[in-house]
């Protein structure tokens, strides 16, 4: 039997790479015969880089930059294998773990690195980049990112605003003419999968704001704030950013990347798939096991599992998706191609020991797959 493993990550758990070396050597104690290809995955999120730069034999390369707090930070990037694609985690330099629970003020924090990120693919010779954008500490619209490379905000004494999200209500003029980025010579795709405008009650700042620390009185005014550059957008660059699904993703962000480097939107998992050539794969397998941390209601919204799971309906595969946890609205997951749940927690356990003995449990997961998979193939006759 051939078995394509493809999942993504447990989150704050294991790595996707972590998760498919685990449940691969579970499906070997049971059958030393299956023949196993492993597809680490991710959705545009942590891992992201990883996952395509182990996927394509590409190369991860390590570059210090300018942190969400305006101090260095130890960030990194990859290129694929085809030398040309570079692919980014804005989280690397730009994300909440790199703040401090006490620190977290998206009124003061900036994604500068992350163009930092950008203009050192760039030097390598990127062609095309794909940027994830989830984790973000952020909530500037993008304007560090645009400051890295060369583009310049400008208040009413034409004098450059500093870092952070307080500061977009200042902004009166957009001056990309020292942009060291040319969109007719550099594709970026975003991968991105929420769906928020760039403010108002579903906007970047009231729906993601609080949890990189603002406080409701900061939520106010950085939703005025990302309302204000919207307006000095269009009426600099002749673009409309602020309705588009998306825009609002990474405090704005999304929208960032959409008016300054005219960059592209996409799903996450569907990118993440494409430039890791998985349907190839798919037409050398029988099998495929994906899977992800927690499978519930959401995981049909752009996640992993389902993403995988549709691609093998289109070779006629069946699909088996692993998680730790299950939730009791998870079966509607067997409406999108998914045709089996496992849950890699045999027994009552607390969430910190299952973190703890997470490979334990995946090995013993891809082992009893395998059993349950010799005994579908046996030829049986059950009367």
């Amino acid at each position: 039997m051939r078995i394509l493993i493809a999942p993504d990550s447990f989150k704050e758990s294991l790595s996707s790479i972590e998760v498919t070396k685990y449940l691969k050597e579970g499906l070997i104690q049971a059958n030393p015969d299956f023949l196993i290809n492993c597809l680490p995955l991710a959705d545009g999120g942590e891992g992201t880089v990883n996952s395509l730069v182990e996927a394509t034999d590409g190369k991860i390369y390590n570059k210090k930059v300018i942190g969400p707090l305006g101090e260095p930070v130890e960030a990194f990037y990859g290129i694929l294998g085809d030398k040309k694609t570079a692919v980014i985690e804005m989280a690397a330099a730009s994300g909440l773990p790199l703040v401090p629970e006490n620190k977290r003020d998206p009124l003061k924090t900036t994604t500068y690195g992350t163009g930092q990120l950008i203009k050192a693919a760039l030097a390598q010779g990127a062609q095309k980049i794909i940027i994830g954008i989830g984790g973000s500490a952020t909530n500037d619209c993008g304007v560090g990112m645009a400051q890295a490379l060369g583009a310049k905000f400008l208040d009413n004494s034409g004098k450059e605003v500093a870092y952070g999200g307080q500061y977009l209500r200042e902004i009166e003029k957009i001056d990309l003419s020292g942009l060291e980025f040319n969109p007719a010579e550099v594709e970026i795709e975003v991968a991105c999968d929420v769906d928020n405008p760039l403010f108002g009650e579903d906007g970047a700042a009231y729906v993601y704001a609080p949890q990189k620390g603002a406080l409701k009185e900061d939520v106010k005014l950085l939703d005025k704030g990302l309302k204000h550059i919207s307006e000095i957008i269009e009426k600099d660059l002749d673009k409309k950013i602020a309705g588009i699904p998306g825009a609002g993703a990474a405090g704005g962000l999304g929208a960032g990347l959409l008016a300054f480097l005219e960059a592209e939107l996409r799903s996450g998992i569907e990118l993440v798939m494409e430039a890791s050539k998985i349907e190839e794969k798919l037409k050398k397998v029988d099998l495929v096991i994906t899977g992800e941390g927690k499978i519930d209601g959401q995981t049909i919204s752009g996640k992993t599992p389902v993403g995988v799971a549709k691609r093998a309906k289109i070779e006629g595969l069946p699909v088996i998706a692993v998680g730790a946890t299950i939730a009791n609205d998870a079966a509607n997951i067997y409406d999108y191609g998914v045709d089996f749940l496992y849950s890699v927690i045999d027994k009552p356990m607390t969430l910190s020991e299952a973190v703890e003995d997470a490979d334990e449990l995946l090995i013993k997961a891809g082992y009893n797959l395998g059993q349950f998979l010799l005994v579908c193939t046996s030829g049986l006759n059950f009367k």
